[in-house]
């Protein structure tokens, strides 16, 4: 499917020059040999009956080494163990049908196509890239038909959404999203020897979640941003996962580019809570439309509300006889199904799928039906859909771990937080280095980022949304003309040039980059770790206790300081000096871990209504983070808090704060105007910050900052 947003997709194909005695024979019913009646082959006995009824078809012959079910075929239906048997006892059919495992459908397409008949070959079509070219080049010397089984790209949703994307009503393209939550028991993967298997006796299958069961989520989602063929593809990254004891894949993502620049994440399990009609996400810049194409259904959300819509669908089998009369264009050609084999390779090629830990993984039910649950997967997918992250991005439990650019550790050693360079960042969450996680002493992470609420919050780090008209904090824009927040193609990035670290201190020299490349900002950044020193004591609501250094030491203190340098006059806003009141965030910001029991205050005030948009000498955040870790054989992650104490170069800058929706708090850069910057001048501020275990109160807070 083309669209006004994916100028690279191909027309769809012609009607194939079949010989004339093969149109001839599509005039009158078609004869279909089937290859493969068990499995998928019985919904295609049932199609074939009901095609049958109308008079389209003849169902001619059967091939599989076991014998149809009883009553599946119609009586006296010739009934061969391969299809090597059937093509040599009968003449050529019209039409084979193949669907039997994935590793053999090379060869019993070949040996099809070699008689004269046209194709309808289940997904996916064969097990490698190079299988598929082969194959696809023996179609085209044979000018044959051969329809792919993606029966989804049949729905005339398609058309649909389309047709929303022309008008306008959901804007224009900006990304696809495809998630699929089902469920497979252990009597799944027993039901025959290749199931789960990524080579069975040295052939090559590839099965998994990605290329089998959910194919159909990728292969829609690839056909409505447009891309069919192998060149709509220009990057993809897959990151596989599995919790059954299996080869291959059950819980994975594919990310990738196409070739207009469109981004498509996919995320699956089949290990979810419980079974949910898949959907693909048409993410527009004015809405989105979501496609449960399992239903047809589609549903639109715009500002206006919300619609949904039950669609129809043509069956593929009948598109594939209209396209021999010279009637219609395949819906799901073997042309059209290579971006589709851009990501089965991704998927083989790839190491072996990861297994998810037992401490991840719950398991229900009994004997072959048992099977199992990946904790938290339905919200983990949707937040890799939407941040277009893998699982090891999110840095998921369970997941690959992330190798960071840098660590920062205490002079001792003690490893306190991490550095992101942010390079896998999606481009419209502005790219930037960041802090994640940020732990405390015993600890505990008090930082989040890709949070599913704002995914483009990144643990500690500087951000701002407009720079001359760029957005460095990601998401949205909210401008004055529109009054509200936009997607508008304005993402920057703040790139690396130079790192350097050593014992207790990280130096970043960063470039601040325009979307259209040009460079903004210089950034000098270090960023400076340093245990409390023993001696600050400062006691807790009940007395009691200890003081916050030496050898009972429950804090320690990072000091950020940057300075920004204007490569030439910009103008450092947000959405407060663009008009949106008390929304004036931008500079410093600490996205806080999900936690409860949460209190924000400072010196003369409490609460979030009362603490955001004041400006203070500091504010403190105490809570109960639950996202407690297991490090080693210490479980950790309880009580903590964090002291920020004001830039003492613009001790005026107000406080933005977020409790109710979200943890979050930073120092405003821009509250209500923007900091113009001539070429060459520079911008300062120095923000210490202090981690502490146990709870922190106001005595605690104002201790700390005292002893600077």
């Amino acid at each position: 499917m083309s669209s006004p947003s994916s100028p690279t997709a191909h027309p769809a194909a012609q009607p194939t020059e079949a010989p004339a005695e093969t149109l001839a024979a599509a005039q009158s019913p078609a004869r279909i040999a089937l290859v493969g009646a068990h499995g998928f082959g019985l919904h295609h006995l049932r199609n074939l009956s009901r095609l049958a009824e109308a008079g389209a078809v003849v169902l001619d012959a059967v091939a599989d080494p076991r014998p149809p079910e009883a009553g599946s075929v119609p009586e006296g239906t010739p009934s061969y163990a391969s299809l090597e048997e059937l093509l040599a006892d009968r003449p050529a059919p019209d039409v084979a049908i193949v669907a039997t495992p994935i590793q053999t459908h090379g060869p019993l397409a070949a040996a099809a196509l070699d008689t004269g008949a046209q194709l309808y070959l289940e997904k996916p079509p064969v097990p490698s890239l190079t299988a598929y070219r082969r194959l696809l080049e023996h179609a085209q010397s044979r000018g044959a038909a051969v329809q792919v089984g993606f029966q989804s790209l049949g729905s005339h949703a398609l058309a649909a959404i389309e047709a929303l994307l022309a008008s306008g009503e959901i804007g224009s393209l900006r990304a696809v999203g495809a998630i699929g939550v089902w469920t497979r028991d252990l009597a799944y993967y027993s039901r025959s020897r290749w199931a789960g298997k990524r080579v069975l006796d040295g052939v090559e299958v590839v099965d998994g979640v990605v290329t089998n069961p959910l194919a159909h989520a990728v292969a829609t989602a690839l056909r409505i941003a447009g891309a069919l063929r192998e060149e709509d593809v220009a990057r993809i990254d897959v990151d596989l996962y599995h919790a059954h004891a299996i080869d291959a894949d059950d819980t994975s993502v594919v990310r990738l580019v196409t070739a207009a620049g469109i981004p498509v994440t996919c995320a699956l399990t089949l290990c979810a809570t419980e079974s949910a009609e898949p959907w693909v996400t048409v993410y527009g810049t004015e809405g989105e439309a979501q496609f449960f194409y399992t239903q047809d259904r589609l549903v639109v959300r715009t500002a206006d509300g919300e619609r949904e819509e039950l669609l129809g669908r043509t069956d593929l089998t009948e598109n594939l006889l209209e396209h021999l009369r010279g009637e219609a264009e395949l819906l799901s050609s073997l042309e059209d199904a290579g971006a589709f084999m851009r990501v089965l390779e991704a998927v083989r090629t790839a190491p072996a799928p990861r297994q998810i830990p037992a401490a991840s993984v719950d398991w229900v039910g009994e004997g072959q039906q048992a099977r199992p649950i990946v904790r938290g997967i339905e919200a983990d997918l949707e937040r890799a859909v939407r941040a277009q992250a893998t699982f090891a991005e999110l840095g998921l439990p369970w997941a690959a771990p992330a190798a960071p650019a840098a660590v920062l550790a205490l002079p001792d050693g003690r490893p306190v937080a991490e550095l992101r360079d942010g390079a896998a960042v999606a481009p419209t969450l502005s790219p930037r280095p960041y802090l994640h996680p940020v732990r405390t002493l015993a600890g505990t992470a008090v930082t989040d980022h890709l949070p599913l609420d704002h995914v483009w919050h990144l643990g500690l780090g500087l951000a701002l949304q407009d720079v001359s008209g760029t957005n460095l904090w990601g998401g949205r824009t909210y401008t004055r003309e529109a009054g509200r927040y936009v997607w508008r193609p304005d993402h920057g990035r703040i790139v690396t040039e130079r790192a350097a670290r050593e014992p207790g201190l990280l130096e970043q020299r960063l470039r601040w980059e325009a979307h259209d490349g040009g460079v903004l900002l210089r950034e000098e950044r270090t960023s400076r770790a340093e245990l409390v020193p023993a001696g600050t004591a400062a006691a807790n609501d009940d007395g009691g206790a200890p003081g916050v250094g030496g050898a009972d030491a429950r804090a320690w203190l990072l000091t950020l300081h940057t300075r920004l340098t204007a490569e030439r006059p910009v103008s450092l806003g947000g959405p407060g000096s663009n008009g949106n009141v008390s929304g004036g965030y931008g500079g410093f910001f600490l996205r806080l871990a999900a936690c409860t029991d949460a209190r924000v205050l400072t010196p003369d005030a409490e609460g979030e209504a009362a603490v955001h948009g004041s400006a203070a000498p500091w504010i403190a955040w105490s809570a109960r983070f639950g996202g407690a870790e297991t490090v080693g054989a210490k479980t950790v992650g309880s009580e903590a808090g964090v002291v920020i104490a004001a830039a003492p170069e613009a001790p005026e800058d107000p406080w933005f704060v977020r409790l109710a929706g979200y943890p979050g708090i930073g120092s405003a850069l821009a509250w209500e105007r923007a900091v113009e910057l001539g070429a060459g001048e520079s911008l300062e501020r120095t923000f210490r910050v202090w981690f502490v275990d146990g709870p922190v109160d106001a005595g605690l807070a104002a201790a700390l900052v005292a002893r600077g």
